[in-house]
């Protein structure tokens, strides 16, 4: 008889042993299978966006985040990767959405190696494609509401 998928990777608390992660647990794997916030935004709807790689491993995302006085109420992912880049970009959007900006731009990706329970060692560096994004997607926030804000300005000045 052959064993469930779920019993040849995924290891239960009481199995896991003191020491690095060698497998994907199940809070990683729901977040692999079914991602949270995948989809994308139209540049008209979108107040921010990334588009971030990792070139040592080839994975790719693409983030949007809507703002509304100054909290992410909607955010989106499109990802080309691992399990491990999957889940740990789903996981922060999930720690991003409702937060105000400067609350999500203060997200590590030790946040959301927690948050997910631990990955294995070896792909820990999978946890910053995600907050790549976040961070550069905000970035791209800032930039244009300071920019909105300048012209806001200069307008104010015209006799």
């Amino acid at each position: 008889m052959m064993k469930d998928w779920k019993d040849m990777y995924v290891q239960s608390d009481a199995d896991m042993a003191e020491g690095p992660q060698l497998f994907y647990n199940a809070i990683v794997l729901k977040h692999f299978v079914d991602p949270k916030n995948v989809g994308e935004m139209d540049a008209d709807e979108a107040d921010g966006y990334a588009l971030v790689g990792d070139p040592v491993c080839g994975d790719q995302m693409k983030l949007w985040i809507k703002v509304e006085n100054d909290i992410i109420t909607d955010i989106k992912f499109k990802s080309f990767g691992c399990p491990g880049a999957i889940a740990t970009s789903s996981m922060a959007t999930e720690l991003a959405r409702g937060k105000s900006i400067q609350d999500a731009a203060e997200i590590t990706d030790d946040d959301v190696i927690e948050a997910l329970g631990g990955i294995p060692e070896q792909k820990k560096h999978c946890s910053l494609l995600g907050i790549n994004a976040l961070q550069n997607a905000i970035h791209d926030y800032l930039l244009k509401k300071m920019e909105f804000e300048a012209q806001t300005d200069d307008e104010d000045d015209l006799p």
